[in-house]
């Protein structure tokens, strides 16, 4: 399984909560960079961002046990770590499949249609997404 690395923003955020670079930083702090990638978790590459004005999301997601969502894109990128759970997110038309567990993070398909399932756990997700006002999260 493919490791992805979230360096930018942990480095901003460390940054922006702590006023200093990680280079810098207390000592005590603990950072540890969860996921940092160029492509989504079936390496397919991000090719753009939205021509428009940033809007972040962060969203804290419950999903019960045994469920399999709807078949869905997204249309900016965006990221998931599982809080607890475990997560199988397949590609419509690609036929990928990869599972996630507690502690993962990954990141997530755009413009393709995909699903998750979970298994006999409910999963908690928080989920980052970097797009644009009037630009929806998933269709």
């Amino acid at each position: 399984m493919k490791t992805y690395l979230l360096t930018p923003l942990l480095a901003t955020l460390t940054t922006a909560l702590l006023g200093c670079s990680p280079a810098s930083q207390p000592a005590g702090i603990e950072r540890k960079i969860l996921l940092q990638s160029s492509t989504s978790w079936d390496n397919t590459p991000y090719t753009r961002y939205p021509a428009a004005a940033p809007e972040l999301t962060l969203l804290k997601l419950k999903i019960p046990a045994n469920t399999e969502l709807d078949w869905h894109t997204h249309p900016i990128p965006n990221a998931a770590y599982i809080l607890a759970g475990e997560l199988t997110v397949e590609g419509k038309d690609n036929g990928l499949v990869q599972h996630f567990k507690q502690g993962e993070a990954l990141a997530e398909m755009v413009d393709t249609t995909h699903r998750g399932k979970t298994g006999d756990k409910p999963v908690e997700l928080i989920v980052f997404y970097a797009g644009s006002q009037g630009i929806p999260l998933s269709e």
